[in-house]
């Protein structure tokens, strides 16, 4: 049984967006938070509440893809362990919803947003907030994380289908 602090487990955050920078230039924030297990559940329970909570925000939104944090492997294996469990089942209920599948990197997604790999979590919240013209930070900080994941998607598939246009290849 993992510690009911591993992230992705405890917390996983969501971000749904809609927009295009070749429009007007606006996103819009549709939903975001946090799908939440409780503590001292088993995990099989958690992994079950995960994937019923995605499934139904899936069919509520109906989005065009899911992007999906690639998992990084540090030095806890544990923590590794409980994430990339959740993210198992965040795959299934895309898949299962024929919903497809992008990942990205967080040095992916904050060049994206904030042109800097490196960025910290503060100023990734705050160009969050700013490219979705929300009037206060997003919070909690797991929601920021999802809502950033839609964001550096949608920007990264404009740069690609503008190189693809001027016949750069992807």
């Amino acid at each position: 049984c993992s510690s009911d602090r591993d992230p992705g487990l405890a917390t996983t955050g969501y971000g749904v967006v809609s927009g295009s920078p070749r429009a007007d230039g606006a996103y819009v924030a549709l939903a975001f938070g946090t799908i939440e297990t409780l503590a001292g559940t088993e995990m099989p329970s958690r992994l079950a509440e995960i994937y019923a909570r995605a499934s139904l925000l899936l069919r509520h939104h109906r989005p065009a893809v899911v992007a999906i944090e690639r998992l990084f492997f540090g030095a806890n294996a544990t923590t590794a362990m409980a994430v990339g469990q959740a993210r198992g089942v965040l795959i299934l209920a895309a898949a299962q919803a024929s919903i497809p599948i992008v990942e990205y990197t967080p040095l992916e997604v904050k060049s994206a947003l904030a042109g800097f790999g490196r960025a910290p979590k503060a100023q990734m919240q705050r160009m969050v907030q700013a490219l979705l013209g929300l009037e206060a930070l997003p919070r909690p900080d797991d929601a920021a994380d999802g809502l950033a994941l839609a964001l550096a998607h949608l920007r990264l598939a404009a740069t690609r289908e503008a190189r693809i246009a001027a016949g750069g290849g992807p």
